[in-house]
């Protein structure tokens, strides 16, 4: 197997994250893109391969019954006629919903915008800030799902709602890398640490994944660990990172995949720190507890 650099073993484990690709096709399609992880993962045939592959078997149904939709040219009308409902300022911005109509649109989709699905939505629409939506953006989205109304378009929460759960399934991966772009106000490049963590607490507890293990409540310990010893702002790399370790700490809570010398962050080098010493004082205590009874 050939040799990469810390920092090349750190996009592949990155790519396979968010793609499910295996490491030989995320090596090639990085070496391909000049090792540049946005670039990879937004390659067209990247793209094209997670759409087919995520949503086939959970629209195929519908995708045969929607009649609607065989016209390219009606699916396109269709949505137009729903996007021009919400835009805010139809003379001075034809082709963007901004706040208040995304908040109306959101509504007449029975959404709360503390649900996690919004975020999925907005992934999904290529929505460029939180609240904004563009034309391109939303026609482009729901003629790849299939909803050309706002009937059909509710037809596709269940599913989402089900899908984002999965720490192995794609859509969650994806949102969550999507959401550190939406979180970002203009001109900002990294996230104050008070909105990064209420996103990582919408993403990372029910109904959205939950972030626990048997011995260990994840999301509590990193929150408390950014609250008292990090207190700085959060970078796009330490958010990724943080997606990536997520996954990792769900499927082996004992850390064995672990090495210092793995490229994280200097961030999650400290975290792991935390957590052990944590698993040690509430291991002791729950020991304490045990022998007094």
């Amino acid at each position: 197997m050939p040799s990469y650099t810390p920092v090349q073993k750190s996009a592949i484990q990155q790519f396979t994250a968010v793609t499910d690709a295996k490491d030989s096709v995320a090596a090639k399609t990085l070496k391909n893109n000049n090792w540049n992880i946005d670039q990879a993962i937004n390659a067209p045939l990247v793209i094209m391969v997670h759409t087919y592959h995520f949503w086939e078997y959970k629209f195929l149904k519908h995708f045969n019954s929607n009649s609607s939709t065989s016209n390219p040219s009606s699916s396109t009308q269709s949505l137009n006629k729903v996007f021009d409902k919400y835009r805010d300022n139809a003379s001075e911005e034809p082709d963007t919903i901004g706040v208040d109509g995304s908040m109306r649109y959101f509504a007449d989709l029975g959404i709360a915008l503390d649900e996690p699905v919004v975020l999925v939505i907005l992934t999904e629409l290529n929505a460029p800030t939180m609240g904004e939506l563009t034309r391109q953006g939303f026609v482009d989205g729901w003629k790849r799902l299939r909803a050309n109304n706002i009937t059909e378009q509710k037809s596709t929460l269940p599913s989402l709602r089900h899908s984002l759960p999965s720490s192995s399934g794609g859509l969650f991966l994806i949102t969550y890398k999507s959401t550190f772009r939406l979180a970002l106000s203009p001109g900002q490049r990294s996230l104050p640490l008070d909105t990064a963590i209420e996103y990582w607490r919408l993403l990372l507890s029910p109904p959205s994944l939950s972030w626990n293990t048997k011995t260990t409540p994840w999301l509590d310990y990193w929150i408390e660990y950014l609250t008292t010893k990090w207190k700085k702002g959060v970078s796009k790399d330490m958010w990724v990172q943080t997606g990536v370790f997520v996954g990792k700490s769900l499927e082996d809570e004992e850390m064995e995949w672990w090495s210092e010398d793995g490229a994280w962050p200097g961030v999650l080098d400290e975290f792991v720190g935390f957590v052990r010493e944590k698993r040690g004082v509430d291991g002791g205590k729950g020991e304490a507890e045990e022998m007094e009874t």
